[in-house]
């Protein structure tokens, strides 16, 4: 683990007092990848730093209502034409998706907002794909944090749970596992990132990378991985610089209280069961076709929650709805289970509620989280070709009734501690302005005296 010596000066009195820091927390992605990062922004803010969120721009009101600064990277109109894509949700063509129009046109531009806003106070934590940020750490010297949000971005030659639907455990042998990411690399993210990033770095004097999801997605000074040990143990081949820190959780509570509908409907029966393919998902009509179908099967309360109200069926049976974005941790308590696609965000809130998952997943991290909460018993898997009325009601009254996931899914939600996750978070954001390391090539730390090296045996 990376240990640095939080910076600390002295006031008139000759009291040592932290050094107020200038956060800057870009973030690219959907509401599961940013609203961590505005969460982080709260709680830095509570500790007398400044902090701006660098994201799209359907977050501003968002950041802003909560106190943070706030800087667009990327208009309404692309996070609209990105949810749109087909692309985004279909497992053979979401890798081409992001890199055209998640990663690479902010690359430069995050850059640019980095060099502009850099003081000499200045640190960023940045979640992964902000790959601007890491460019800035090495031709500007800012100190940089990356931010993992979940397991699938760590690879383990070791136990790397499922990449897509390729299990990656420890019953893969080793050398299957490191050709498989090797050709991963070559054949897709470096075929359609290196070239870009490297023109980029190249008008700035900086050498070319290769293996980006490898080797170079990880800050060298530290990786904040926010989900706890309990559901993904850490590997001896993650980098050694890594925090595993638990989940930050963050839903816009504080702005979107419950409305008289909403608790009207809640109730008014017994706990529905959610059904969520997402806050991006504007693509799956069929998900809510077999939903609404499975609870005319099992006779369920439903609450279908979805940011494009045109997916749902038009003529709804008694005692299933159709809800906009819903703040979860205020909703979820109050329901049976939740049937999602097994976002990260989403599940940690369902976690925390205490309730059985469904998980349907599609792409991305999706398919190892959902591992992940089958192996915790907190719920079971099915993936979306198989999502079919039938099916899905069968799931779900096994969940249901199964006593022995009800009793995992109370454990698991006493477990769950997001207020020591974000003060552990907050900690290792100050330990970065302290440790005296800048980084002017890519992978090296340079050692300035009172700094720890990150090992790297």
């Amino acid at each position: 683990m990376l240990h640095l010596e939080f910076e600390r000066q002295l006031d008139s009195n000759g009291v040592k007092k932290d050094r107020k820091l200038d956060v800057l927390l870009p973030a690219i992605g959907s509401a599961g990848d940013v609203h961590p990062v505005i969460e982080l922004g709260i709680a830095l803010k509570k500790r007398g730093h400044q902090a701006t969120v660098i994201a799209n721009a359907i977050f501003e009101e968002q950041a802003c209502n909560a106190g943070l600064d706030f800087v667009v990277l990327g208009t309404m109109q692309e996070a609209e034409a990105i949810f749109a894509d087909p692309r985004l949700l279909d497992s053979r063509k979401s890798y081409e998706c992001v890199a055209e129009r998640v990663i690479l046109p902010y690359v430069a531009p995050l850059y640019h907002i980095i060099r502009e806003r850099q003081r000499p106070n200045t640190v960023v934590a940045a979640t992964a794909l902000c790959f601007g940020a890491r460019v800035a750490q090495e031709k500007l010297g800012v100190h940089l944090a990356t931010i993992q949000l979940q397991p699938s971005m760590f690879r383990s030659l070791v136990d790397g749970g499922l990449v897509g639907r390729m299990h990656m455990d420890a019953s893969v042998p080793r050398i299957f596992k490191k050709m498989f990411f090797w050709l991963l690399d070559r054949l897709i993210f470096d075929r359609l990132m290196a070239s870009p990033i490297n023109a980029f770095r190249a008008s700035l004097g900086l050498p070319p990378v290769s293996r980006i999801f490898n080797d170079y997605i990880n800050s060298p000074e530290a990786v904040l991985a926010l989900f706890p040990e309990w559901f993904a143990p850490p590997q001896p081949d993650w980098p050694k610089n890594t925090h595993l820190t638990g989940f930050l959780l963050h839903d816009d509570c504080q702005r979107l209280r419950l409305s008289d509908d909403v608790n009207d409907f809640l109730a008014a029966g017994p706990p529905p069961v959610v059904f969520t393919p997402g806050s991006s998902a504007a693509t799956l009509s069929n998900f809510f076709h077999e939903s609404v179908a499975a609870c005319r099967i099992g006779g369920y309360r439903a609450m279908l929650v979805t940011n494009f109200p045109e997916q749902v069926p038009a003529n709804l049976p008694g005692g299933v709805r159709a809800f906009s974005y819903l703040p979860f941790s205020q909703v979820l308590p109050f329901c049976s289970a939740l049937v999602y696609a097994g976002g990260i965000g989403t599940m940690a809130q369902a976690i925390k509620a205490g309730i059985p998952h469904l998980v349907v997943p599609h792409v991305n991290d999706q398919p190892d989280n959902a591992l992940r909460i089958e192996r915790l018993g907190l719920g079971s898997r099915i993936y979306p070709e198989q999502y079919k009325a039938a099916r899905v009601a069968q799931e779900l009254n096994q969940l249901l009734s199964s006593p022995q996931i009800k009793a995992r899914c109370a454990k698991h939600e006493i477990a769950m501690d997001s207020t020591a996750a974000l003060d552990r978070t907050c900690d290792l954001v100050e330990n970065l302005a302290g440790s005296g390391n800048t980084v002017s090539e890519p992978g090296l730390i340079q050692l300035h005296k009172g700094a720890l090296a990150v090992g790297c045996d």
